[in-house]
């Protein structure tokens, strides 16, 4: 019954995960210079589509619908799929370095996966229990 009621929504979330994507783009398409420099009447519509986004974002939240912030993160393949890997000397190899397409969960399940860019070259990521066997040794 509880899993009724926590997963029963998730075909309707699915669908509603295309309306935040568009959401977010819209908002992405204008730079700070076009915003800037915009009319009033503009400005006031730009005003309305963020906050009709925060409003989405947050009926998502209050359903159990989270979205998934990886960048810097490790690559986890339950939560993420890899598009493509960047050589990149400068973070571990291994971790989020561009997410394409963010990924959502409801409730414990993956919603949808988090479209990343994964990078290749650099020292090999630590598991978050090594890192800390790591830093307590050196003390």
């Amino acid at each position: 019954m509880a899993d009724a009621r926590t997963y029963g929504i998730t075909n309707f979330a699915r669908d509603i995960l295309a309306v935040a994507d568009n959401m977010e783009r819209a908002l992405k398409a204008l730079d700070d210079e076009i915003r800037a420099n915009a009319e009033a009447g503009v400005k006031s519509l730009l005003d309305g589509v963020e906050l009709t986004e925060r409003e989405l974002i947050k009926a998502m939240e209050k359903h159990g619908i989270k979205r998934l912030e990886p960048q810097g993160q490790k690559f986890d393949p339950n939560l993420h799929q890899a598009m493509f890997e960047l050589p990149d000397e400068s973070v571990p190899a291994g971790t989020v370095v561009q997410v394409m397409q963010p990924g959502y969960t409801i409730g414990e399940r993956v919603l949808r996966p988090a479209l990343v860019g994964v990078s290749k070259g650099g020292p090999k990521a630590q598991a978050p229990a090594e890192a800390a066997a790591n830093d307590n040794s050196g003390k």
